[in-house]
């Protein structure tokens, strides 16, 4: 790691510990030549599944895409940002854990709904109203209807 201040190559970790809930280790480092300290975050890297789209393009992952569709669907809704987070966490290690280099899109939208189902269920009926493409009042009463039945 090199120093930030004079540049110098070689320097040495004076203290490690996590942070982030376990996501990344704060290091406190010393730099070997000019004895200035600095703070390094590590983080590891992992790579996004591509998603294969309903024509079979095949895209990267765009995790504000997924974001603004659960921002659209709990749009004044009493849902916290914290429970949206935790939502598109899960979301994003549920695709990795998949252990798939490509994950279709169909996949992630019944991953939303059932998040969504879960935490709000007008934001459901919402999102599965334009993923699964409601074409009429019907198709909205009938889910309705399934809901509460549940």
């Amino acid at each position: 790691m090199d120093c930030p201040f004079c540049g110098e190559k070689e320097t040495k970790v004076v203290d490690s510990r996590l942070a982030a809930e376990g996501e990344q280790i704060r290091r406190r480092r010393e730099c070997i030549r000019c004895n200035e300290r600095f703070t390094t975050y590590e983080v590891a890297e992992l790579v996004m599944p591509r998603v294969i789209k309903r024509d079979g393009s095949r895209v990267p992952f765009d995790e504000n895409k997924l974001r603004n569709g659960f921002l659209r669907a709990l749009e004044k809704r009493p849902v916290a940002m914290d429970q949206i987070e935790d939502a598109l966490n899960r979301i994003r290690h549920k695709m990795r854990a998949s252990g798939e280099r490509e994950v279709e899109s169909q996949q992630i939208g019944e991953w939303v709904m059932e998040t969504l189902h879960r935490i709000d269920k007008v934001a459901y009926v919402r999102f599965a109203s334009v993923y699964r493409s409601f074409t009429d009042v019907q198709e909205f009463r009938d889910e309705v209807e399934r809901l509460s039945q549940e």
